[in-house]
C-alpha cells in the first residue's frame, strides 16, 4: 500500500491494527546518499564505524520508509503479510518549525531513479515529519504565543505571518500612514454595512503587522482579523470579519485547535515509528545498521557519541531487533548460502533444501504480483520472506513441526546483532553485550607513496603467502597475512624500508604500546631520489615495486645469514 500525505490520515489506524496484529515487523529505507564521511574499510572496530556513519550518513535524507507487518495463523499454517510504502519528506509547518537540510548522493539518486523512484512524489507529496524534540519545542512555542495573546484581549490571529507581539501598538512610519488610513476606512465602511467579510489587498508582513496593531487599537472587539494564503501559496492577505468578545474567544480557541492539529499533522510519520518502537515486537531489517542510525537519528533522539550509549538507545526504543544478512552469514546458513545481498538471499532461499511457507494477502490488501526492486515497502516484504524460510528451516532443522517465530529459542542467537558490512573479523555490532575483539597481530598499518598500487603491496609482502587489503586512502591501507604465524618475520623484515612504513596494527591504534619494539623509519610521503645533478627523477610505480622487491630480497638474505650464524 502506497501512502503519502494525502491519505496518511486515512490510512494510519490501518496501519496501527496491522502492527497490532503483527507476529512480527519487517522494515527498508531508501536515502538520498549512504556516506559523506571517511571511507569504510575492513578493520574498522564498532566504535570506529559507528563514528563514521553517525558523521558521514545521517545528513542524507530518509527519502522511503517500507513497513511489512507479518501475521502467523497457526490453524491455516500460512503468514498474512501487510506491507505499506511510505513517501517521507520533511516539509517545515511554519517558520518556527525545523526548515531541513539534507544532502545528496548523485549514483544514489541516479540509482533510484533507474529503479523507478518518483522524486516528485517524494517532493511534493512526502509525509512530514517531527522528533520528540522539535515537537515540544513547537508545543512550548504554540502554548507561550497563546499566553501572551491571553493577555492583550481581544486574540487577534493571523495564520503564518503574526507574531506573538503582534497585537501591541507599533508606531506607522509616515510613508505607511496613507495605506493605513485607507485600511481603517474600509474596515469602517464594512462594520456600517451588511457584508459578512472583507478581504483586504494582499500586502507584505510588515504591512499586515501594522494592520493588526492599528485595528486593534481603534476598533476593539467589533472584528476579527485572520491572515489567509492565496491560490497555490502566492501570496498573503487579511481578512476582516464582525465579531464581539465572545466570538473572539471563540475564534482564538478555534485557532488554537487548529493549530494544534497542524502540529499533530507535522508529526506525521514519526507516528509510526512511535507505534513501532512501543509495539514491543521483533523487528526485522536486511543490513539495518544505517536504517536504525536513520530511525533513532530522524524520528526519535539525537544519536550519542559513544556507541555503548547508542545501544542503549536503541535497546530502549526496539528492544528486539534481528538482521536477515548476519543471519544468512551464521551457521546454519553460511553452508548454505553464498551470497547474501537481498535479492540473491530470495533467489537462494527459494530452492532446496529451503521451503517457502505460505504467504498471503488480504483480499482487499495490494500485495505484490511484480518485484519492485528497491522500493522501500517491497524490500520490507522479501526481508520478511527470507526471515520465514529461515525460519521455517530452523524449525526443520530442530525437527519442529513449526517455524522458529519470535519468542522460539532458535532465533536468540540473531537476535539484537546488527551485520557489519564488509568488517572483516567482526560480523556484528552486539547491541546487548560487549563487541567482539578479534586478535590483529597478523594485520599491518602501512604508508607508501600516492603512486603505489595494490599490485606493489602483494609485491612486498609476497614472500610471506597471500594478504587482504583494506585502504585507507591514496597513502595508507591495512594488510592483513592469511598465513598468521608469518607476522612476525614479516614484521622484522619488513619494519624499515625505503619508501613505505609499516607498522602493527596495535603500535598503530595505541603507539605507546609498541614495548621496546624497533619502529620503523619516518620517511617521505613519496619515493623519489635525486640524481647527481640535484634533480628530481621521474619514479613510476613498477619502478617502485622492483625496488621493493630488490631491497626485500636483500634484506631476507641478510637475515637469513643471521639466523645460520
Amino acid at each position: 500500500m502506497e501512502i503519502t500525505r494525502h491519505n496518511f490520515k486515512q490510512v494510519i489506524d490501518q496501519v496501527s491494527e496491522a502492527v497490532d496484529e503483527a507476529s512480527f515487523l519487517c522494515i527498508d529505507g531508501e536515502f538520498t546518499g549512504l556516506n559523506n564521511g571517511p571511507a569504510l574499510h575492513g578493520f574498522d572496530t564498532p566504535q570506529e564505524r559507528y563514528d563514521k556513519l553517525r558523521k558521514g550518513s545521517l545528513d542524507f535524507l530518509f527519502v522511503q520508509f517500507g513497513l511489512c507487518a507479518f501475521k502467523y495463523e497457526t490453524e491455516e499454517s500460512r503468514f498474512v503479510a501487510r506491507p505499506f510504502n511510505f513517501y517521507i519528506f520533511p516539509r517545515p509547518l511554519n517558520r518556527n518549525a525545523p526548515d531541513c537540510r539534507f544532502l545528496c548522493q548523485a549514483s544514489s539518486l541516479h540509482f533510484l531513479a533507474s529503479q523507478g523512484m518518483d522524486f516528485n512524489k517524494v517532493f511534493r507529496d512526502g509525509i512530514p515529519y517531527l522528533s520528540p524534540v522539535d515537537e515540544q519545542q513547537m508545543r512550548d512555542t504554540l502554548d507561550q504565543k497563546h499566553a501572551t495573546q491571553q493577555l492583550h484581549s481581544p486574540p487577534f490571529t493571523s495564520g503564518t505571518s503574526q507574531t506573538s507581539d503582534s497585537s501591541r501598538s507599533i508606531q506607522v512610519p509616515a510613508e505607511h500612514k496613507d495605506f493605513i488610513q485607507q485600511t481603517l476606512t474600509r474596515i469602517q465602511s464594512f462594520i456600517d454595512s451588511e457584508e459578512e467579510s472583507l478581504q483586504l489587498e494582499p500586502c507584505n508582513a510588515y504591512l499586515r503587522k501594522l494592520i493588526y496593531s492599528t485595528v486593534k487599537n481603534k476598533f476593539s472587539s467589533s472584528v476579527y482579523l485572520e491572515t489567509k494564503v492565496g491560490e497555490q501559496n502566492q501570496h498573503y492577505f487579511i481578512e476582516v470579519s464582525k465579531a464581539n468578545e465572545e466570538v473572539l474567544k471563540k475564534r482564538g480557541e478555534e485557532k488554537r485547535q487548529q493549530e494544534l492539529d497542524e502540529l499533530d499533522d507535522a508529526v506525521g510519520m514519526s507516528k509510526i515509528i512511535r507505534m513501532i518502537c512501543q509495539s514491543g515486537k521483533l523487528v526485522i531489517g536486511h543490513n539495518m545498521l544505517l536504517d536504525v542510525l536513520h530511525l533513532v537519528h530522524k524520528f526519535s533522539y539525537p544519536l550519542p557519541q559513544e556507541i555503548d550509549e547508542f545501544k542503549s538507545l536503541v535497546n530502549c526504543l526496539f528492544p528486539r531487533l534481528l538482521d536477515t544478512k548476519l543471519m544468512a552469514s551464521m551457521h546454519p546458513f553460511k553452508e548454505l548460502v553464498s551470497n547474501t545481498t537481498l535479492g540473491d538471499l530470495e533467489a537462494t532461499l527459494g530452492k532446496e533444501p529451503f521451503k517457502v511457507p505460505v504467504i498471503v494477502f488480504p483480499e482487499d490488501f495490494p500485495g505484490y504480483e511484480t518485484a519492485q526492486e528497491h522500493q522501500a515497502g517491497y524490500d520490507a516484504y522479501i526481508t520478511g520472506r527470507c526471515f520465514t524460510i529461515m525460519a521455517n528451516y530452523l524449525g526443520k532443522f530442530k525437527s519442529q513441526s513449526k517455524p522458529a517465530l519470535p519468542g522460539s529459542a532458535l532465533l536468540e542467537p540473531f537476535v539484537n546483532k546488527l551485520y557489519l558490512m564488509r568488517v572483516q573479523d567482526i560480523p556484528y555490532v552486539n547491541l546487548t553485550g560487549q563487541d567482539l575483539k578479534p586478535n590483529r597481530d597478523h594485520v599491518f598499518h602501512v604508508t607508501f607513496p600516492k603512486e603505489w598500487k595494490s599490485n606493489d603491496l602483494y609485491q612486498l609482502f609476497r614472500p610471506f603467502g597471500p594478504i587482504y587489503i583494506a585502504w585507507i586512502d591514496d597513502v595508507s591501507a591495512f594488510v592483513a597475512l592469511n598465513k598468521k604465524d608469518q607476522s612476525d618475520l614479516a614484521y622484522k623484515m619488513l619494519c624499515e624500508g625505503v619508501s613505505y612504513r609499516v607498522r602493527r596494527y596495535g603500535d598503530h591504534k595505541d603507539p605507546n604500546t609498541s614495548h621496546g619494539r624497533k619502529r620503523p623509519l619516518s620517511l617521505p610521503e613519496t619515493f623519489a631520489p635525486w640524481n647527481g645533478e640535484g634533480k628530481r627523477l621521474k619514479v613510476t610505480s613498477s619502478d617502485v615495486g622492483r625496488s621493493v622487491i630488490l631491497y626485500n630480497i636483500l634484506k631476507m638474505i641478510m637475515f637469513l645469514k643471521r639466523q645460520n650464524q
